[in-house]
């Protein structure tokens, strides 16, 4: 193992998503990238890491350097991932989504607290700046109840990026415009407007003939008393930035990617205007920033040292992929869904 000031990392994945973390290590300090698969040792080398050394996917966990694991492997492997590497005595942090079957991630839970390690899933857009503010304000009630909250991922992919890894083409494994696209503002939504109690939904693949949909629509009914609406889409060219609208009983507020698009609420100031660091992937999933892996890394790594939780725990992360199941359930069925009952 590392020594305790520097937490080594090893990362399963260094393609375009293990790259950013290999980056975001970079920028943060009190962490080292040690091992990895996939990718290049050139790859490596050019994101920062030239002495890092290039192993089996198996053996990044074991790795003797290793503290911390990172799972970017395709979504329909990371829990497998991550309980090999919670076996080994790792903390993880996973990319989206924690798993794909609420099973799987409630026995990443169950793990984790048995053994006493941490597990996050890495929810970045919860750390730009313009969400932070408002879930401050919304869970003061300075904006008012919350009344609507939509999220709309509408994005284009075109038939290269699905060629060129097969998973993303499969439901089975993680892929849609659901589960691969939408997954970070449904994480989004439920972290800001609240606990839902009931999903309808329809999906449909429009552009391809892929296995998995390319796009999704739902209601939602949150606990509060609120309504919602998720849109997400792989099949709507040239692709376009993702937003989240809020409607109070005080006015509305409508965020983009790392931007307040409105802001209409009398008497609430609005926050900075933008932060262009927070890159959009509309239309190249390779376009995201790093700087919500850095800011979401200096936590965990933060709350790793002095022993307190991080922002983004297991537990959470399991909630989201309860929802993410819960909307797939309800176009699948037809029926309405309650993700308590997954």
């Amino acid at each position: 193992m590392a020594a305790a000031s520097v937490a080594g990392v090893g990362i399963i994945g260094l393609g375009s998503i293990g790259t950013t973390h290999a980056r975001a290590l970079r920028a943060v300090g009190g962490a080292a990238l040690r091992a990895f698969s996939g990718g290049s040792p050139s790859r490596a080398a050019h994101a920062g890491w030239p002495d890092a050394v290039q192993v089996p996917a198996a053996a990044v966990a074991t790795h003797p350097e290793v503290d911390v694991v990172v799972v970017c492997s395709p979504s329909g492997d990371h829990a497998e991932h991550t309980l090999a590497a919670l076996a080994a005595g790792c903390d993880v942090v996973v990319e989206k989504p924690l798993a794909v079957r609420v099973a799987d991630a409630e026995k990443i839970v169950a793990v984790a607290a048995e053994r006493g390690a941490r597990v996050a899933m890495m929810s970045q857009r919860r750390f730009e700046p313009q969400h932070r503010v408002v879930k401050e304000l919304l869970d003061s009630g300075t904006l008012g109840r919350l009344r609507l909250a939509t999220t709309h991922v509408h994005s284009w992919r075109d038939e290269a990026y699905f060629t060129s890894a097969a998973w993303r083409a499969s439901s089975a494994r993680g892929g849609g415009s659901l589960l691969n696209q939408g997954v970070h503002n449904v994480d989004l939504l439920r972290w800001l407007a609240g606990d839902v109690e009931e999903v309808t939904a329809q999906n449909t693949t429009q552009a391809s003939d892929l296995e998995a949909e390319d796009t999704t629509v739902a209601t939602v009914r949150f606990a509060s008393g609120a309504l919602g609406l998720v849109s997400t889409s792989t099949a709507t060219p040239p692709g376009f930035d993702a937003t989240i609208t809020l409607h109070t009983d005080r006015g509305r507020v409508e965020l983009g990617q790392g931007r307040v698009l409105r802001w209409e609420i009398d008497g609430v100031a609005a926050p900075d205007a933008a932060d262009d660091a927070f890159g959009s992937a509309a239309a190249d999933p390779a376009a995201i920033g790093v700087a919500g892996h850095v800011t979401q890394w200096c936590d965990f790594l933060q709350a790793r040292s002095e022993g307190r939780p991080q922002a983004v725990g297991a537990a959470d992360a399991a909630e989201t992929v309860r929802l993410l199941c819960a909307i797939s359930e309800a176009a699948a069925t037809g029926r309405a869904v309650r993700p308590a009952a997954l």
